[in-house]
C-alpha cells in the first residue's frame, strides 16, 4: 500500500474499532469463570511457570522432580502472570488472567477492525461496516471465546500479530518508516516470545518489507534484528537445557525439535487435508450432504487464495499467514487453536477474494450462495454455543472432577511423586510433585504409546510413589491396564471413587 484510504461514511475507523472491541467485551465477559486453573494442560503449565518465576526459582517446571528449565513455552506469557500469581492466590490469579485475556480479545479485535478499515483491506467494493462485523464475528466464534476462557497465551500472541501487522503495513504518520519496521520487528519478536510459531510472523513481515522496498535497508535490519536476536536467544536456552526432560514426556516437555525429530515429514500427508478442518467445522458443519460440504469447501478455499493473493502484495499478514500455514502443513499436531487465533484475518482475506472477484457479473449467484452458506453455519454454531455455554463446557467438567479428587491428594506426604493427568493443576492446588503419567511419541504420523517395561521404568526414574487415574478417557486407562497386566502386585489400589476413577500406590522393586 501507498497511502491509508477512508471512505467517506459515518462509519469511520475508530467507530468500527470502538463498536467491535466493546462487542467482543461485553459479550466475551460471559466466558468469565473460577473453574480450577489448568483443566486444558497448556493453562496449568503456565501457571505454573509463572508462580515459580514469581518464587525467584527460574524459569523451570516447579512441579516436576528436580524443577527441570522449561523449553517447551517461550517465556512472554508466563512473564506477564508472574505479578499476577506472586500477589494473589492462585484462585484469585486465575481468574484476573481470564479478564487479561478477555481484555487483550476485545482490544485485538478493536485493532483488527480500525486497520482494515482505515486501509479498505476488504477492497473498494466492500461496505465500510463488513469488516467490523467479520472480525467481531470472528472475536465471538465458540472456539476463541473457549480459548480466552482459560489461561491460553493465544490472546497475547493475537495481540501482537496485530500490532505487528498494523506497524508494517501503515504506521502512524508521526512515525518514520525506519522506526516504524523496527517497532514491527520488536512487536513480531514478542510474539515469537509469546508462541513459537510466531516465526512465521516475522519472516513474513521482513519478506514483506524486502518485497514492497517500503524500508531502506537500515530499516529492513531493524526489522529483522529483533526477531533474530529472540529466535536465537530462545533458540540458545533450548539447546542448552532440554536434555533435562525425560526422554519419555519430551512431547509434552521437550523441545519443538524433539517433534520434528520423531515426526519428522512424513506426517504431511496425513495433516495436510486436516489443516482447514476446524474452519470446516465452525462454517460448514450443518450442510446435510457430504458432497455438497466438500463443494463448499472447495469454492471458500478457492476464493480465499484469490484474496490472499490479493493480500499478500498489500499487507504483511498475508506472506505471515503463508508460512503460519506451511508450518501447520508439516505438523503433526491438530490445527484447532493454531488457526482459531488467526481467524479474524481468515475471514477478512476470505472477503477480499470474494469482493475482487465480485466484479465479474457471472459469479454473483455461486458467490451469494456461498456467502449465505457461510453464514447460516456460523450462526447456528454460535446460537447453539452460547445456549449450551459450550466454551466453557468441557474445562468445568474437569474442573468439578479434580475438585473431588484434590482432597485425598493433600493427605499424601510431602514426598511423595505423583503420577496423574493434568500434574501442573495438581500441584497448583496440593503441592505435591507430580509428573505426566500417559505419555506417548511419534513415528511419522503414528502416535505410539511406551510398552509396559518403557513405561515402569520411566515411573521409577522419576521416582513415582503414586498414580491417580481421573478417568474421562484420556488415554491414561488404557496405559495403566497394560502395567496392571504386565506387572501383577507392583500397583495397589488405596482409593475409588465412582465412575472409575482410583488411585494406586506403587510398590518398590
Amino acid at each position: 500500500m501507498t497511502g491509508v484510504s477512508v471512505r467517506r461514511s459515518r462509519v469511520t475507523p475508530t467507530r468500527a474499532a470502538a463498536f467491535a472491541a466493546l462487542a467482543v467485551a461485553a459479550l466475551g465477559a460471559v466466558t468469565l469463570n473460577r473453574d480450577l486453573v489448568g483443566v486444558f494442560y497448556d493453562d496449568g503449565l503456565y501457571a505454573g511457570i509463572a508462580l515459580a518465576l514469581a518464587r525467584g526459582l527460574g524459569y523451570v517446571h516447579p512441579h516436576l522432580p528436580g524443577m527441570p528449565a522449561v523449553v517447551h513455552y517461550p517465556p512472554l506469557y508466563p512473564l506477564v502472570l508472574a505479578p499476577l500469581f506472586g500477589m494473589f492466590s492462585v484462585s484469585t490469579a486465575g481468574l484476573l488472567a481470564k479478564v487479561l485475556n478477555l481484555a487483550l480479545n476485545a482490544v485485538t479485535t478493536g485493532l483488527i477492525t480500525w486497520h482494515a478499515t482505515r486501509t479498505d483491506l476488504l477492497g473498494p467494493e466492500a461496505p465500510p461496516w463488513l469488516a467490523a462485523a467479520l472480525v467481531t464475528a470472528a472475536g465471538l466464534a465458540i472456539p476463541m471465546l473457549a480459548m480466552q476462557a482459560v489461561l491460553f497465551s493465544e490472546p497475547l500472541f493475537g495481540f501482537l500479530v496485530a500490532l505487528a501487522v498494523i506497524l508494517a503495513d501503515a504506521p502512524p504518520a508521526r512515525l518514520s518508516s525506519v522506526a516504524a519496521a523496527g517497532l514491527a520487528g520488536l512487536a513480531a519478536a514478542l510474539a515469537l516470545l509469546t508462541r513459537s510459531i510466531g516465526v512465521a510472523l516475522g519472516a513474513g513481515i521482513v519478506l514483506f518489507l524486502l518485497e514492497r522496498r517500503r524500508v531502506s535497508w537500515r530499516g529492513l535490519a531493524l526489522a529483522a534484528g529483533p526477531i533474530t536476536l529472540a529466535a536465537g536467544g530462545w533458540g540458545l536456552w533450548v539447546a542448552r537445557h532440554h536434555q533435562l526432560i525425560d526422554p519419555a514426556m519430551a512431547l509434552n516437555y521437550g523441545s519443538y525439535a524433539e517433534v520434528v525429530r520423531q515426526a519428522g515429514f512424513g506426517a504431511t500427508w496425513s495433516t495436510l487435508p486436516h489443516v482447514l478442518r476446524p474452519l470446516g467445522d465452525l462454517l460448514l458443519s450443518w450442510l446435510p450432504l457430504r458432497p455438497l460440504y466438500l463443494l463448499c469447501a472447495a469454492l471458500t478455499v478457492a476464493v480465499s487464495l484469490w484474496g490472499l493473493a490479493r493480500v499478500v502484495r498489500r499487507s504483511a499478514i498475508g506472506w505471515s499467514l503463508v508460512l503460519y500455514l506451511a508450518i501447520l502443513a508439516v505438523w503433526p499436531y491438530a490445527s484447532d487453536r493454531f488457526l482459531w487465533i488467526m481467524l479474524p484475518w481468515i475471514l477478512l482475506i476470505g472477503a477480499s477474494g470474494g469482493f475482487a472477484l465480485w466484479r465479474h457479473r457471472q459469479l454473483h449467484l455461486p458467490l451469494t450462495l456461498l456467502a449465505v452458506v457461510l453464514a447460516i453455519g456460523w450462526t447456528q454454531v454460535e446460537a447453539r454455543g452460547f445456549a449450551g455455554r459450550w466454551w466453557g463446557t468441557t474445562a468445568h467438567a474437569i474442573s468439578a472432577n479434580f475438585t473431588e479428587l484434590l482432597p485425598w491428594v493433600r493427605s499424601l506426604p510431602d514426598s511423595a511423586v505423583l503420577a496423574t493427568d493434568d500434574e501442573a493443576l495438581v500441584w497448583l492446588y496440593t503441592g505435591r510433585t507430580c509428573v505426566p503419567f500417559y505419555v506417548y511419541g511419534y513415528r511419522g504420523s503414528a502416535l505410539t504409546i511406551p510398552g509396559p517395561p518403557e513405561h515402569r521404568a520411566y515411573l521409577e526414574r522419576l521416582r513415582t510413589t503414586h498414580i491417580l487415574l481421573p478417568g474421562g478417557g484420556s488415554g491414561s486407562d488404557e496405559e495403566l491396564d497394560a502395567l496392571l497386566g504386565a506387572y501383577p502386585g507392583w500397583l495397589s489400589v488405596v482409593h475409588r471413587w465412582p465412575g472409575g476413577r482410583m488411585a494406586l500406590r506403587v510398590h518398590e522393586r
